[in-house]
């Protein structure tokens, strides 16, 4: 029995370890999933939101769209949204599909960078929010997820409308 024992600990240590490792990494897991615009996920049952964006002004550039947990902790955190879409503008409108993991609270951002340089660009570039929030000098762009956030059960449509400085 002792002989036993002694082989079991590596083991043991070895399945902690492990274990310890996916759970580290499941929540990275959850953050920063980089996806394709695929309507279809939006003709189904869900959980996924539908973002209609108006007011696009240039076809030139980029339109990228986040979604976010309806938190205080994860809205507009750095790294913290879920799923990300980015295809080239279009002028005027356009339509976005992003999946949720499950129904609850959520979050979006949207941003046209103009000149596709990856960065923000306060004179030229784009944004939108859920729930379309008034943006000014005070809040920088940044309105407090109580005014961003919306509940997901199904396919939930949410229309935005961009505003340039």
């Amino acid at each position: 029995m002792h002989f036993t024992f002694r082989r079991a600990l590596p083991a043991l240590a070895v399945t902690a370890a492990a274990a310890g490792m996916l759970a580290t990494a499941t929540p990275a897991l959850a953050y920063q999933q980089e996806i394709r615009n695929d309507p279809a996920r939006c003709r189904g049952a869900g959980p996924a939101v539908r973002v209609n964006v108006s007011g696009i002004e240039s076809s030139s550039g980029n339109m990228r769209v986040q979604i976010y947990h309806g938190t205080r902790e994860d809205w507009l955190t750095s790294g913290k949204w879920l799923y990300r879409i980015e295809v080239p503008a279009r002028a005027g409108s356009m339509t976005f599909c992003l999946p949720v993991p499950s129904a609850g609270s959520y979050a979006v951002a949207v941003r046209h960078d103009v000149n596709g340089n990856d960065r923000t660009d306060i004179r030229t570039d784009g944004g939108a929010m859920s729930n379309n929030p008034s943006i000014n000098i005070l809040n920088l762009g940044r309105p407090s997820v109580n005014r961003t956030r919306f509940d997901v059960s199904g396919v939930t449509t949410i229309n935005v409308n961009m505003r340039y400085m």
